[in-house]
């Protein structure tokens, strides 16, 4: 069976119910932005730019914008005069680096709407984000590795090999629609380093051994859609959706919503170790399982589920075969010290045992370790997780890989899900490829 276009609507899943949970945005403007070069990516020091067209309907003639090297150290600010129908923004860098521009209308409201409503917040102005790339082939790490980055690591995973998984799978009816789809889906719960792993298990209900597709979740304290588990599984994957935390996928909080900031001035303590190890918990149960075809893991995610699946396919590089990864976070995570911004999560670079604390946990140093084959999708205006570091993971990858540049996207939360459907298409192909048996081919 392929992935159709009812897989692509399933795999956007992740990006839909992130956008139900988020306040309304600011609206884009309607201006067009017709890039220099189609692809977004430019030379070191060539001229960086697009042509700016203003719609006949669009009465603003005047806007700012702000030109950021790394979204971090400004490059240009210049204003926008559209009187004439067309304009033009420039810049340039002479360092590989990732261009954010800050587009701000400077319109006074319309007549109709300039007696503001009393009590009503004053109307804010159109923004609108632009991204482009400068020699990003070359963008590498701004921190060497810790020093005992392996043996830290090695003996984390030592201690989880000395515990027992201790399954238990309870059965979980299946979501609406899927009842007829000859599935199988239970709640699973496994015993690891101080904590459970939990989530959802679902597999064909045709006896056999599947390939087996892990998914990984994004940021937050939340009840897990098993839509996800059951069309895997409809596809002919033995799947596990994994909770972040140690709570069953059924409930919609157990976790502290802190998790994230939880002692991160200590790798030994780091709410993210134990995560880490949970996520490498999952493939000891599916080595186990009999359901499984005893030669394919697949992992994938988006934003703080491509950061585990990234951390995840290195800290077991032999028993990974492809990670997918969209937007993936926690890239250069002290970057915000070395001229690029800090994305998620967000840990401050003032105090210096967070700072130290950082790399053991940071994508760019997983990556030169990852032997699975890697698809990448990264959004050019994407302030969640920033492109250079993304851009920096991809570079370190040894592995055959594909990066989907997506020029005009932000992160999940923020960008409408049509917006990753190159990448969503791309990720199909590769498992389609995976499930028929074939080679996986990426540019």
């Amino acid at each position: 069976m392929k992935f159709s276009l009812h897989g692509l609507a399933a795999s956007l899943f992740l990006t839909t119910a992130a956008l139900s949970a988020q306040a309304p945005l600011t609206p884009e403007s309607q201006l067009v932005f017709t890039p220099y070069h189609a692809t977004g990516i430019y030379a070191v020091g060539e001229r960086v730019g697009w042509t700016v067209t203003r719609p006949a309907d669009d009465s603003c003639l005047h806007y700012t914008y702000t030109a950021k090297k790394n979204d971090l150290n400004v490059l240009k600010t210049g204003e926008l005069d559209l009187t004439a129908g067309t304009g033009t923004i420039e810049t340039a860098s002479n360092a590989p680096a990732m261009i954010l521009v800050n587009i701000e209308q400077q319109c006074a409201p319309p007549i109709a709407a300039s007696v503001p409503t009393p009590g009503a917040p004053a109307p804010k102005p159109k923004l609108t984000l632009l991204g482009a790339a400068v020699a990003p082939e070359l963008l590498k790490p701004s921190e060497e590795t810790p020093s005992d980055f392996e043996t830290f690591w090695a003996s984390q995973l030592n201690k989880l090999k000395k515990i027992p998984i201790n399954p238990v799978l309870t059965p979980a009816p299946l979501p609406a629609g899927s009842e007829s789809a000859g599935i199988q889906m239970f709640t699973i719960k496994l015993d690891s380093v101080d904590s459970h792993v939990q989530g959802y298990l679902a597999k064909p209900a045709k006896p056999g051994k599947y390939p087996a597709m892990v998914v990984y979740q994004w940021a937050g304290v939340y009840k897990l859609n098993p839509d996800v588990s059951a069309h895997f599984a409809e596809e002919g994957w033995f799947t596990f959706n994994v909770d972040s935390h140690d709570m069953a996928p059924t409930d919609d909080a157990g976790a502290p919503k802190n998790y994230s900031t939880l002692h991160n001035d200590d790798p030994d303590k780091s709410y993210f170790l134990n995560m880490y190890l949970r996520d490498t918990r999952a493939l000891d149960y599916i080595e186990s399982s009999p359901d499984w075809d005893g030669k394919t893991i697949v992992l994938t995610g988006s934003s703080m589920g491509g950061m585990q699946s990234l951390a995840t396919a290195a800290l077991n590089p032999t028993r990974v075969t492809a990670i997918a990864v969209r937007v993936p976070a926690g890239a250069d995570m002290n970057g915000g010290l070395h001229g690029r911004k800090t994305g998620y999560p967000n840990w401050p670079i003032d105090d210096t045992n967070v700072v130290k604390t950082s790399p053991y946990f940071d994508p760019v140093n997983f990556a030169p370790r990852i032997k699975a084959a890697t698809l990448v999708g990264m959004g050019f205006i994407d302030t969640t997780s920033p492109p250079a570091g993304v851009w920096t993971v991809y570079n370190l990858i040894p592995a055959p890989k594909a990066i989907v540049p997506l020029i005009d996207t932000a992160h999940d939360n923020v960008s409408p899900p049509e917006k990753y459907v190159p990448f969503e298409t791309r990720k199909m192909a590769m498992f389609n490829q995976i499930l028929a048996g074939q080679p996986i081919t990426l540019p």
